[in-house]
């Protein structure tokens, strides 16, 4: 047998031993625990850099905004007078923006329904880009490309006061471009014709065209009622005799519209 004194001496050993042990077993698990959290928040981290990175990616290009669409019940806001009573109704469009701006459209086709003529009143929005030149939008109503050039045509007098002509640079293109801005009601009417075998006949065939449009209703713009009403003072016929062009010559008669 062990002595009294032994074995006193060994209970106070062990207990330490086991109190090592258990604190051991205590680190090595708080160090678990901290590698496996430690672990999450660095996945966590990699997961909001990823996600941030995303916006900057996207800021990068152009962000995608509501543009134009058809407002298919919005009912056409202008048209032109008819000269007689054979004269067929040209295809009308109304585009609106999110921001506020409307375009109504009218426009002529002729062989295999190529545009022969177009006439756009812009009532500007919030979407108006005062940076944006005016006739790249007539570029683009003419069939060509926005970077395309445009040189001026002279003017032609019309009851809206001068309207300048455009065509391509430097191209014998038969169509004529036309453009008049107006600040107070902020409103641009433009378009183009491509008919006619002479360039007076054009410029005729233009104002004709402009000196024939009216306006249906104002809907609650008493600026642009004012505007037309004002222009209607000036108005001036169209002379068969002297505009021989395609709004009135017999031999074009298919192609007439609503001009």
């Amino acid at each position: 047998m062990y002595p009294p004194e032994a074995s006193t001496a060994a209970t106070p050993t062990q207990i330490h031993l086991a109190l090592a042990n258990f604190a051991d077993e205590v680190v090595g698990t708080l160090a678990r625990l901290f590698a496996y959290v430690g672990t999450l928040v660095l996945f966590a981290i990699l997961g909001l850099a990823a996600l941030n990175q995303l916006p900057s990616l996207r800021d990068d290009e152009p962000a995608e905004k509501p543009g134009w669409s058809i407002a298919d019940r919005s009912h056409p806001a202008f048209a032109l007078s008819r000269l007689d009573s054979s004269e067929k109704t040209a295809s009308y469009t109304v585009l609106r923006h999110p921001e506020g701006g409307r375009r109504d459209v009218m426009r002529w086709t002729g062989e295999a329904d190529k545009s022969v003529a177009q006439l756009e009143i812009y009532r500007e929005g919030g979407e108006f880009d005062v940076a944006r030149p005016a006739t790249a939008d007539l570029a683009v109503q003419m069939g060509l490309d926005a970077v395309v050039p445009l040189e001026q045509a002279g003017l032609i007098d019309t009851k809206f006061g001068p309207v300048a002509l455009f065509r391509p640079t430097g191209t014998a293109q038969a169509c004529l471009g036309y453009l008049k801005r107006s600040e107070e009601p902020a409103l641009q009417i433009s378009g183009f014709s491509c008919q006619g075998d002479t360039l007076p006949a054009r410029r005729a065939a233009v104002a004709c065209t402009l000196n024939r449009l009216t306006l249906l209703t104002s809907g609650n713009e008493p600026k642009l009622a004012e505007f037309f009403a004002r222009a209607e003072l000036k108005r001036r016929g169209c002379d068969p005799q002297g505009a021989p062009d395609w709004l009135l010559g017999a031999a074009n008669a298919q192609l007439r519209g609503a001009l």
